[in-house]
């Protein structure tokens, strides 16, 4: 009963989190440069550690496919298999892990440290509203980002998987594009692509909730940047597994 009370608990804070990013995102002027800063640290410095991941996911996903597709006599069908997995679920939910994690670990050590030091308490002090100056333009900035971020790595993860199924297989980069290009359909990328400013979205408020409440301390700021990986990695299976269910009703295969 304790654990079940605890859970209502953050999620209401993470519901109140969340009212007051809607609410300083139209009652103030955005701090455009603030944004622009957290595009460049969410979105650019990301692309290594995502783009690599999803290029090792291709490799493992084409190689463990053609072992079984060789038994059936069918490696033409390698690209089928993965291109649509990296697409429609593999690197959205991957790169929400990879780059969600980093993310929202920077933002929850970051924020937290500002507290410590009692940075928040004095833009309190000067009349500005932290949550102005801090919540919205990283919430903004991940959720914009995150897609263009999730669009590179599945790239990368399909060029993998290409690649393993031309040197192990056989299967000419030819043969795989055009295997990709009858298979993947305007819904599955959509389904794909749309995933990430959810996954986005929730990663921002997570990581920046544990930040804001942050307690005192070194301990505190370790603490509160181990709690933000870890409900942002059960938000992502959580919620990937509710958008593949509402995306297959309203895009179905």
């Amino acid at each position: 009963m304790k654990l079940l009370f605890g859970q209502l608990t953050y999620l209401g804070q993470i519901s109140r989190l969340t009212a007051q990013f809607f609410r300083e995102l139209f009652k103030h002027k955005l701090e455009w440069h603030e944004i622009k800063v957290q595009c460049i640290q969410i979105g650019l410095y990301s692309m290594p550690i995502a783009g690599f991941t999803m290029l090792f996911v291709g490799f493992v996903y084409a190689y463990q496919f053609g072992l079984s597709m060789v038994t059936l006599g069918a490696t033409p069908y390698i690209g089928k298999l993965v291109s649509l997995s990296i697409v429609r679920e593999l690197g959205p939910a991957f790169t929400a892990l990879v780059v969600g994690g980093r993310i929202g670990a920077g933002m929850a050590a970051e924020l937290g440290s500002m507290r410590v030091t009692e940075q928040i308490d004095a833009i309190l002090a000067l009349g500005s509203s932290p949550y102005q100056k801090l919540l919205v333009p990283r919430v903004l900035a991940t959720t914009f980002m995150l897609p263009l971020v999730a669009l590179v790595a599945g790239f990368l993860g399909i060029l993998g998987g290409m690649l393993i199924s031309w040197l192990e297989f056989k299967v000419t980069p030819l043969s795989f594009y055009e295997s990709a290009l009858r298979t993947i359909s305007f819904n599955d990328f959509w389904s794909g692509f749309f995933k990430p400013f959810f996954f986005g979205f929730c990663t921002a408020i997570i990581g920046c909730h544990h930040g804001f409440r942050c307690e005192t301390g070194t301990v505190g700021v370790g603490k509160a940047t181990t709690q933000a990986v870890v409900h942002i990695s059960l938000m992502v299976v959580f919620l990937d597994f509710l958008l593949t269910r509402l995306f297959n009703q309203i895009w179905p295969h």
